[in-house]
Order: C-alpha cells, then structure tokens, then sequence
C-alpha cells in the first residue's frame, strides 16, 4: 500500500516535467531557422557552439552554486563519453535527413525514436511492454505523420541514404533516452549527466567539423568557418540565447523526467514536441493549421492520454492486488 502510493506522484511529476521538456524544445526551431536563414551559418557549426555554450553555462553556475554536481566517480567517465558522442551522433545524423529528406520527413523519421525506444526499452532496460505503450506509440507515429506534413506526396522524394539518416537519427534518439535512464539508474543526476554529455559531445563535434572540404553537410569547410558570425553581436547573442536557454532547459527537463519515468514513457510524452512546435508557428509565426495537422495534434494527445490511463489502471490493479 505505501509503496503504490509513493510510485504514482513521482510518474504524475514526470508527466509533468516531460511535457514541459516538449514544448521547451519546441521553441529552439523558431531560434534554428532564424540562424540558417538570416546568418546562413552551417548545421553542425551551430551545433558545435550550442553544445560548448551550454557547458559555459552551467560549469560557472554550478561551481559557484553547486560545485557537488560536477563531481562524478572516475569509472563513470567511460559512459559519460559514449553518451556524449550519442549525443553529437544524433546532431549530426539530424543534420543530414533534414538536408536529404527535407524538414517534414526528417521529423517523421525522428520521432520513430518512440517506437524504437519501447522495444529497446524492453530488451536492453527490462522495461514492461504494455498494450497501452504499444497504442501509445501507434498513435504518436501517426499523429507525428500528419503534424509534419509528411502524407503529402511531395515530402517523401528522397533517396535511400536519406531515408538511412532518418531512420539512424530515430535509433540515435531513443539510444540517448535510454542511456539518459541508464545515468539515472547509475546514480548521476540529470543536471551533472547534461554538462558531461554536452562537454563530450561539443569534442566531438569539433573532430567532426574539423576534415577538410566539408564533407558532412553543414560542416565547416576551413578552419574560419567556426567564427562564421563574426562580428556580429546580435547573431552570437541569439546563439548563445539558444544554448543557454531552450536547450538547458529541455534537455535538462528530459533527463529530469527519466529520473521519475521509463524511458520509453519518457520518449513518447516528448513526442509531443511536434505538436507544441505547429501550435508555436501558428501563434508566433502566423502559419495556418490544416485539418490533417489539427488531428495528428489530437493523435499525439491520446497517445499520451492513453499511456497515463494505462499506467494508471496497472497501479490501481497493483493496489488491489496487494489487498
């Protein structure tokens, strides 16, 4: 009796904490976009300076409020490392399907990390496979389908290397969620495991941008490109903006909400992102919602009504069992 009663606040508290990640992160597009188009600079030097931004952020902050949170056991280092080059691998192969498959697909093919993570969940963290999460995930792949506007025709001319990126940034995706539970369950918090992760992965990035000729899309092409801003104050602030803001905070939440919640649960209740991002655009941006992404919204929706209300039911049946 007392432990089901301990178990539900802590998963209604994830709830919570994993939506406000979604719509958090939903905001960095508006941020993304104004960057590549009114300072054309190149993905994955962008992604570079978010992630060394967000360390020069919270190192300082930390060490002088909580210098306790950047203290990890040395054995940890090793994990810690890999989990930042999932993190660089996903900003990467992101980078590539949007440029290959265009931003509808590439969202499509993103958010398949919901379905990969609930059976990798499964396989690799022992996490229950329920009805409700397999409805659950059905319905998230779906409504992000319609919301990203990917049942037009014209969306999915592409080619196999790109369908191959998206794919692979899905698979990458749900590798970071359940690594993100793994750290939890390693006893790191979600705040140390961020500036660890984000410190490895901006390494990683630089390595990555540093091959001559460019040969990713969106890296730098000569050693100048990574000052491409320049001079320009506005631009590095709006940078620096998108690290120390949305980013921290998203990121930082997600990891948060897998402290309370599976993280296959964790990674469908995030899914909700696209929905927050069409929701953002017609607020802020003026764009029109059609009825496909009206319902795929909706969709989106019930699929996390549905994984609450299963959740829900099993603790209710624990409870009665118990009696």
């Amino acid at each position: 009796m007392p432990t089901s009663h301990q178990v539900r606040p802590s998963h209604a508290r994830g709830y919570a904490i994993a939506l406000c990640a979604a719509a958090i992160l939903a905001t960095t597009g508006v941020l993304i976009r104004h960057l590549s188009l009114a300072y054309h600079l190149p993905a994955l030097v962008m992604a570079f300076w978010r992630d060394v931004f967000v360390v020069a952020t919270l190192v300082p902050w930390f060490g002088w409020r909580r210098p306790d949170l950047l203290r990890v056991p040395r054995g940890l280092l090793p994990f810690l490392m890999v989990f930042g080059l999932v993190l660089a691998l996903f900003n990467v192969l992101w980078t590539l399907s949007v440029t290959l498959n265009g931003a509808a697909v590439a969202t499509v093919l993103v958010y398949c990390s919901g379905a990969f993570t609930v059976f990798l969940g499964r396989w690799l963290l022992k996490e229950p496979l329920s009805l409700a999460k397999l409805l659950a995930t059905g319905l998230s792949l779906g409504g992000c389908t319609l919301v990203s506007g990917a049942l037009h025709a014209g969306a999915w001319r592409t080619n196999l290397v790109g369908i191959l990126a998206g794919g692979l940034s899905g698979l990458v995706y749900a590798g970071y969620s359940l690594m993100g539970r793994s750290a939890s369950e390693r006893g790191v918090g979600p705040w140390t495991t961020l500036v660890y992760i984000f410190g490895f992965a901006s390494v990683f990035l630089f390595l990555f941008n540093l091959p001559p000729g460019g040969w990713l899309p969106g890296a730098a092409t000569r050693p100048a490109d990574f000052f491409w801003l320049g001079r320009s104050l506005t631009g590095w602030g709006i940078l620096f903006l998108l690290a120390a803001g949305p980013t921290v905070a998203g990121f930082g939440l997600y990891l948060v909400s897998l402290v309370h919640l599976p993280s296959s649960v964790a990674n469908l209740v995030v899914s909700l992102e696209p929905g927050f991002a069409t929701l953002f655009a017609f607020v802020f941006l003026g764009e029109r919602l059609d009825g496909a992404q009206v319902a795929g919204g909706l969709m989106i929706l019930a699929g996390v009504g549905v994984l609450r209300a299963g959740e829900a039911w099993a603790g209710g049946a624990l409870t009665s069992g118990s009696r």
